[in-house]
């Protein structure tokens, strides 16, 4: 059987926080040449390299990042195990690190995530924003515990991950109220001719939108496009285009924006998922994510 010497993993550790060897030396008072060895001798038990060089840095491999993930978590434990002992309460909350579409809603994600932070299963969260195939991969590796995502994992990705529903939103289009008002009676007609705000057609959402414009024969002016929904909410937030977002957030956007409903389709439906590498979810902070979402984001 194979063991992992903690020692080892210990100046490893070390040299990641104080940002290189030299630092590494002088923060244990031992010599450059010992902590390269202690590293290299690490590296060969694992049969990986956790750094490369670039230039005159060090910069850790993907392999490298998820050792220090662990080891962060080792030597934390080990350090609340300490506390415990001597009678001081670590107060230290599990912890859950989310990855986020960078398409889905920043109020949908606050919405969803807020139940995992609340209540005596309180987790410590770390949000990571990105597309979702990096994020995906990431998975794999250990350096998320879920992602969320406003599509399912594709299947051209060679990661085993399991796709879990959280629940999906018809969409509502706002404005400014002068411009809301305007537009509310004759809509959806309305949008003819009208300034809009559109997500980039690399999403979900543009492509659902689309669809439901050429069905309708809609042909709003596209003023602008956003790949980021709370910069399109932002631009929205002038009041002199409409913008959509999902109903389940409408309360939300009208009193965070400032801006009214001009009108809404259940036609244009978000599905929102949880991606994680298990099939069953365990981790609470996921669990109370889900449950929530089932029963009262998406409700």
């Amino acid at each position: 059987m194979a063991w992992l010497n903690y020692h080892h993993l210990r100046y490893f550790w070390t040299v990641v926080r104080e940002g290189g060897i030299s630092k590494a030396a002088d923060k244990l008072r031992l010599s450059q040449p010992t902590i390269s060895a202690q590293v290299k001798m690490l590296e060969d038990a694992l049969g990986e390299r956790l750094f490369q060089r670039k230039g005159r840095t060090l910069v850790l491999t993907d392999v490298g990042r998820v050792v220090d993930r662990y080891a962060d978590e080792i030597f934390t434990v080990g350090h609340e195990l300490l506390e415990t002992l001597k009678g001081r309460p670590s107060g230290r909350a599990p912890q859950l690190t989310v990855g986020v579409a960078n398409a889905v809603p920043k109020l949908v994600v606050y919405r969803l995530l807020r139940p995992a932070t609340e209540g005596t299963e309180a987790v410590q969260i770390t949000c990571r924003e990105g597309h979702p195939d990096q994020l995906i991969a990431q998975l794999a590796t250990h350096l998320l515990d879920v992602v969320i995502s406003d599509t399912p994992a594709p299947p051209h990705i060679r990661v085993k991950v399991f796709n879990h529903l959280l629940g999906e939103s018809g969409t509502t289009f706002f404005a400014g109220a002068p411009l809301a008002r305007r537009l509310r009676r004759r809509f959806p007609r309305s949008l003819n001719g009208t300034p809009t705000l559109l997500p980039t057609f690399n999403t979900a959402l543009r492509r659902a939108l689309e669809q439901w414009f050429e069905a309708k024969d809609l042909h709003p002016t596209v003023t602008g496009e956003f790949e980021d929904s709370a910069l399109l909410k932002a631009f929205g937030e002038a009041g002199q285009a409409v913008f959509p977002a999902p109903t389940a957030i409408e309360r939300d956007v009208c009193r965070n924006y400032r801006v009214a409903v001009v009108g809404r389709t259940s036609a244009v439906r978000e599905r929102y998922y949880a991606i994680s590498a298990e099939r069953r979810l365990k981790h609470p902070g996921v669990v109370a994510i889900t449950s929530a979402a089932r029963t009262k984001v998406f409700s």
